[in-house]
This record gives C-alpha cells, sequence and structure tokens, in this order.
C-alpha cells in the first residue's frame, strides 16, 4: 500500500511539470512559425517597389495641333497600397552591374574603357518598318529599330580610366557622390536605391544584403527647386574647365586639364547681366552676332588688337576682305591647293580639325567649299573666341590640351590645321605632335603655318617631325601673305617605320587600344598603321558627298548602318520637320546626344544646321563610323559636364539616352541640368525614351520653366519635345 501510494504522489508531482514543458514546446514553434512566416512573406512596406509599367497612362488621341497636353493619364487611378497580388507580381531587378577595379596613380578606377560591345545572347535582326507618321496624323504607327535598340545601343559593363581624379567608390565599384552643399535639389523623395533584396526563388535564407534595385532613372514623386549658380565663371560655367574653388589671387581660373567636381552642378546658369537676345540667324551669323551674348571683360582689348573682328553698335561683325592671313583667307587657301594638289577642299579633304579657335575665316570659308571644319577651343586663355565661333554657328568644341587624350577616335581627320597656334609641339618628348598622330587619318595632312618661325623651333620641329616618318610635302613662305607655309603627311604603311635608324619614339604595344581617349593620358609611341581591311583607316574613305551613303568595308554588319540611316531620314522627313511646330531657319547648332552612325546627322545634311555626334563611352564605339561618312562628332560621359559653353546649341536630340543610363550616373538629374545650360533659350529639345522616364522628366522640365510642345506615346514608348524659355528664378 505504501509503495502504491508513493507511486502515485510521483506521478501527480510530474504531470504539472509535463504540461510546462508542452506549453513551452508549442510557444517555441509559434514563434519560429511567425519567424518563417515574416522571412518569406512580402508585405508592402519590406521592399520598396518600382513601377515596371506604366497601364494608368492612355494612348494619345488624335490632334491636328501641332501642340498637345501631357501625358493623358486614365481617369482610374493606381491605389498607393498593393495587395499581395500586386507583390507577388512586382520585380525587382537586383543584380549590381559587375566592374573589375584598377589602381591609377594610387586611387582605384574601374577598368579601362574600351568601346567594345559585350552580348550575352546574340539576337536575329528584325526587319525595320519604314512607314514612320508623323505624330499629327491619325494613324499611330510605331517604327523603331529592335535590332539597333538591343544590341548597338547595350550598355558596355565597363568603367573609365580616372586619372588623377578625386572620387570615392563603394564596394560595389560604384562612385560615391558627396552632395554636401547641393541645397538647390530640395526635397527628393523616394530615391532610396538600396533594400534589402530576398533570396531567389523564395529560399529558406535571406541574403540579407544590400543590393542596388534597378528602376526609373527619375523618381515621379521628387520635386525639384532650382538656384542660379553662384560662381567665378557665372554665365559662362564650365563645369569641368573652371576652376570653383580657391582664393581670387589665382591668375587664371581655367584648368590644364578636365577637372569635374565631385558632385555634378545641380543649379540653373544665369544668362548675361546685360541681356542676351536670340541669335542672329544663318547665313548672317557668319558675318555678325550680337555682342551682349558673347561679351567677356577681355575681348573688348582683343578686338582692338585684330582687325577681323569689328565692334559695331550692339553687334561684333567680320569684314570679308579683313583675315590675319594677309591677301586673304581665299588666297591662303588656294596657296595650300597649289602645294599640294591632292589637296581638294571638298572632294578629298571633308573633316579637318583646327588647332585653336582664332580667325575663323578659315572656318568659314572652308564652310563655303563642304568642308566640315572642327575647332578645338584650347582653353588656355581667358578671350574665349570659342565662344564667338559657337555664336558665329561653327562646329566648335573645348578641351584642354596637355597630357590626356582628345577625345576623339584614331585615324579620322583628314587634315589638321594650325595657323599661328603657338603650339611647342616639340615639348615634352613630342606628346602633343603624337597625338596629332594618332587622331589623323594615314596619309592625311597636316598644315603648320607661322609668321615667324625661330632657328631652333624649327630644328626641333624637323628632328620630331622626321623620327615619326612625316614627309614634308612643301614649305614655302608665301610673298603675298607672308605666312611660312608646312604640309606635312602621315605615312600610308608601316613598311617605313622599319627603316628608322633610331627606334625613338617606340610603336606601341599591340594591346595598346588607340581609340581609347576617355581620360587616357597621352603615350610616346606610335600606333601601326591600319593594314588589314577589317580595321578602320586602311583605306581612304570616297569624295565628298559619295561618303556620306558609301559604307565603309571594314564594318562588319552594313545592314545596321543601312537601317539606321532609312530609320532616321523618315522620322525626320515625315515628323521632326514637320510635325513638331519648330521654326529650322532658327536652328544653327545641333547636337545628337546619343549618335549611333550618325542616322540623324545625315538626315539633316540638306538642312542648313551642323550636328555634334556625341557617343557616350558606356556605349559601343561607333564614332569612327561617323567620321568615315564625312560628319564630326566626340566621346563623353553624360555623368558629366560637356566641354563648352553655356547656351551653345539650338537644339538637343536624345534618343532613348536616359534608358540606356540605367544606374550609371549617381545623379541623373544633372543630364537634365546639363542640358539646361548647353540650350539657348528659346532652343528646342527632342527626347525618344520609355514613358516611364519622359513622364517625370516632363515634370523636372516643366519646374525649370520649360515649354513642353509637344508629347506623344504608344506602346509604352513616347516623344516629348520641349522649348527652354528665357526665364530664370
Amino acid at each position: 500500500m505504501a509503495i502504491a501510494r508513493l507511486a502515485r504522489l510521483g506521478r501527480q508531482a510530474k504531470r504539472p511539470h509535463g504540461l510546462c514543458i508542452k506549453m513551452s514546446a508549442v510557444a517555441i514553434l509559434g514563434l519560429c512559425f511567425i519567424f518563417v512566416w515574416s522571412m518569406f512573406s512580402s508585405p508592402a512596406n519590406s521592399v520598396t517597389s518600382q513601377r515596371e509599367s506604366f497601364d494608368d497612362i492612355s494612348e494619345p488621341v488624335a490632334a491636328n495641333t501641332k501642340v498637345t497636353n501631357s501625358w493623358i493619364q486614365s481617369q482610374e487611378k493606381r491605389p498607393q497600397k498593393h495587395n499581395q497580388e500586386e507583390d507577388k507580381k512586382a520585380k525587382l531587378e537586383s543584380d549590381l552591374e559587375k566592374k573589375d577595379e584598377k589602381k591609377v596613380n594610387g586611387s582605384v578606377s574601374v577598368s579601362v574603357h574600351k568601346h567594345e560591345s559585350k552580348k550575352k545572347n546574340e539576337k536575329d535582326a528584325k526587319k525595320v518598318k519604314h512607314n514612320v507618321k508623323s505624330p499629327n496624323e491619325e494613324t499611330n504607327e510605331k517604327t523603331e529599330i529592335d535590332d539597333l535598340e538591343n544590341e548597338n545601343d547595350e550598355e558596355l559593363e565597363e568603367g573609365l580610366v580616372v586619372d588623377g581624379k578625386e572620387e570615392e567608390f563603394n564596394s560595389e565599384g560604384e562612385v560615391i557622390v558627396d552632395t554636401e552643399g547641393n541645397d538647390n535639389l530640395i526635397q527628393q523623395e523616394n530615391e532610396e536605391s538600396v533594400e534589402k533584396v530576398e533570396g531567389e526563388s523564395g529560399g529558406s535564407t535571406s541574403t540579407g544584403k544590400k543590393r542596388k534595385i534597378k528602376g526609373p532613372v527619375f523618381y515621379p514623386k521628387s520635386h525639384y527647386s532650382w538656384k542660379l549658380c553662384s560662381t567665378r565663371s557665372k554665365q559662362n560655367y564650365i563645369p569641368c574647365i573652371d576652376i570653383e574653388s580657391g582664393t581670387a589671387k589665382f591668375l587664371s581660373h581655367r584648368h590644364r586639364e578636365r577637372s569635374c567636381p565631385r558632385s555634378p552642378p545641380i543649379c540653373l546658369v544665369p544668362l548675361p547681366h546685360a541681356g542676351y537676345g536670340p541669335p542672329v540667324p544663318w547665313p548672317d551669323s557668319k558675318s555678325k552676332i550680337l555682342y551682349k551674348n558673347v561679351a567677356h571683360p577681355k575681348l573688348a582689348a582683343y578686338i582692338k588688337k585684330h582687325n577681323w573682328l569689328v565692334e559695331d553698335g550692339e553687334h561684333l561683325t567680320f569684314p570679308q576682305n579683313q583675315s590675319e592671313f594677309k591677301g586673304g583667307v581665299l588666297h591662303y587657301l588656294e596657296s595650300i591647293e597649289e602645294m599640294v594638289p591632292d589637296i581638294e577642299w571638298g572632294k578629298n579633304i571633308r573633316v579637318v580639325l583646327d588647332m585653336g579657335c582664332g580667325d575663323e575665316s578659315f572656318v568659314a570659308s572652308l564652310l563655303d567649299k563642304e568642308v566640315l571644319t572642327l575647332s578645338l577651343g584650347l582653353k588656355d586663355d581667358l578671350v574665349d573666341l570659342a565662344q564667338v565661333s559657337l555664336e558665329r554657328g561653327f562646329p566648335t568644341v573645348v578641351s584642354p590640351f596637355g597630357s590626356r587624350r582628345l577625345p576623339f577616335p584614331s585615324g579620322v581627320f583628314d587634315a589638321i590645321h594650325c595657323g599661328g597656334c603657338s603650339i611647342s609641339w616639340h615639348s615634352n618628348g613630342g606628346k602633343l605632335l603624337l597625338e596629332m598622330n594618332r587622331i589623323l587619318r594615314p596619309g592625311g595632312y597636316f598644315i603648320l603655318s607661322t609668321k615667324h618661325d625661330s632657328i631652333e623651333e624649327e630644328e626641333a620641329m624637323t628632328a620630331l617631325t622626321a623620327s615619326i616618318c612625316w614627309n614634308i610635302l612643301a614649305h614655302k613662305t608665301d610673298e603675298v601673305s607672308e605666312v611660312g607655309v608646312k604640309i606635312y603627311q602621315k605615312p600610308e604603311s608601316n613598311d617605313i617605320y622599319e627603316l628608322r635608324r633610331k627606334k625613338n619614339p617606340p610603336l606601341c604595344k599591340e594591346n595598346e587600344n588607340p581609340d581609347a581617349a576617355w581620360y587616357v593620358p597621352m603615350k610616346n609611341c606610335l600606333h601601326t598603321i591600319p593594314s588589314s581591311i577589317e580595321q578602320h583607316g586602311a583605306e581612304w574613305p570616297e569624295e565628298w558627298p559619295k561618303r556620306l551613303e558609301t559604307y565603309p568595308d571594314w564594318l562588319n554588319d552594313k545592314e545596321k548602318l543601312i537601317a539606321d540611316t532609312n530609320h532616321w531620314k523618315a522620322i525626320t522627313d515625315k515628323s521632326y520637320l514637320t510635325g513638331m511646330g519648330i521654326d529650322w531657319s532658327n536652328i544653327r547648332n545641333v547636337m545628337d546626344m546619343k549618335a549611333i552612325y550618325g542616322g540623324f546627322a545625315a538626315a539633316l545634311t540638306q538642312q542648313k544646321v551642323w550636328v555634334m555626334n556625341v557617343v557616350p563611352v558606356h556605349a559601343p564605339d561607333t564614332l569612327p563610323v561617323i567620321y568615315d561618312r564625312g560628319l564630326v562628332g566626340v566621346y563623353h560621359d553624360w555623368c558629366e559636364s560637356f566641354g563648352t559653353y553655356p547656351r551653345s546649341y539650338d537644339l538637343l536630340h536624345a534618343d532613348h539616352l536616359f534608358s540606356r543610363l540605367k544606374n550609371r550616373c549617381k545623379q541623373p538629374v544633372s543630364i537634365v541640368v546639363e542640358m539646361d545650360r548647353l540650350l539657348r533659350p528659346g532652343g528646342w529639345a527632342i527626347l525618344r525614351d520609355k514613358v516611364e522616364i519622359l513622364d517625370p522628366l516632363e515634370g523636372i522640365l516643366r519646374s525649370m520653366h520649360w515649354e513642353i510642345r509637344m508629347t506623344y506615346a504608344q506602346n509604352k514608348e513616347g516623344i516629348l519635345c520641349a522649348q527652354k524659355t528665357s526665364w530664370r528664378p
């Protein structure tokens, strides 16, 4: 009995203890279930969902007027909070663009830009539709070149060589921009681009890593408030060239090398204080411009010393019978042709680089001969003659010329002219002349003219040109102009390099890319001359104007170039010239911000305009094709400021520029600010892109008080035509 009683008491004692264990186990299992559920569920507030479609934007209605309203929104508004079904459909692109990092001059930079397209999947070429309709027509037919967009416009997963630039990179290779002091951009909402992203296909664990989400370039909910730039250069501010730090003790306010601010300027460049008037239309601008549009403190003193420009009331005039070339510029050009008969201006010679902006009568006279001359403003003076050249309507780009390569590919200029440009070509081991040798076409001409040649400089130049095997075709002092002219010719083959006794300068290494030109230092070596038909520069192009429509033999896929040409000709003829409301008689300086093969520029050759074809550094390298067609252009990174003065262009054209940038630029809105800086008051911008980009972009332009002249959208693609006003806060 005692034993049975003790057993019963033991069971009663154990009963509460077992219940506690069971309740504790249930509680732990419940907590684990809640934890696992929270890990795999997708509440609306856990991930920032980016808008993938614009289904709430209705198709445009047919309009008979040239000016339409902005994007037509449907009456049904999308709810702000997504339910679980919408969250499941939301797609988040979380793959990072991997960039190889290298160290350059002790600072971290990404891989060298090689302009080589990296195609992940080869796609069959699609047929191009040519039935382009004006946005004003009732038919809404979409015309796009899918293969060009998917392949030739494909972004490269490459960065840039940064030479001495103070930039920081995070662990993912992204540039960290210092935004301190940029209080001009106010109240940016919804800008977080890093969020915790779940593991793929709902895995059992979460990575917990912060990754960059690829989404719209602009955030629709952002609001912008603008201020004027308070810089030393004021209305002539060039961010990557003008020094904006230091004290007033500096004698010069210009950089000797391109050096951009760590954080892009988010401010609007003011207009000239004395007032700004509409530019004199072409061709009258060849002979006169408004003085107030180019007024500069040192320009008045320059005018008094030179007779080729005269102040006449409110205008700055350029007498045709006055030139720095005694006897006239026409006599100067004719004497060059007499010295070298193969130089046929406008036929054999089409694309010329003029070093330094001086007497622009040389450029003006060559234009009459169908020669497209690109003037290079060297920015080593404070007179700002490059701005005068742009105001007259001449192709001009501003770039320092010190230790880095110019933003041009190799072997593209038919001739290079240096008329009294006072450049010491033999200094620093002859690097400057070697750069001329790089960009000069094989068999091309280097024309050097000066009034006073010192014996020392002449001997040094003779030794240098002999070392790089340039042949002196002519050396003559004209009796009328009293100018000594030397004409050199670059070799057409590599055979002559092997005959040199002294291999100095040496030949460049085979892996040295002669076309790499963005932040690439000049080399003390000679690039070999292309000998294979697959290389550009191996053959001289056809005479102008046949070369515009003669596609080079070295181009692998000529069908794409033909399609690009037909595509832009159809769009330009049926839409841009007639359906935008643009007065093309007031358009002279045009920029194609994302050129491919120069099809847009070729479509405008019958108009009285010139086009600066810009090939972005992250895009496939098609700039040599553009030069072979007899057009001009430069490389550029649109995350930085362009090398020119404010108010340089009458029209900007950007075809899918922003959608190709993705997350390349830290502050994409700075590109819109740069567009405002480049464009003249009253100038136009034609933007073609995805509607999800154009929709917030329209709001940004309106915040700058631009006038939206036309919008057109279909199948998530659209066109936005806007005009810059003269309003400033």
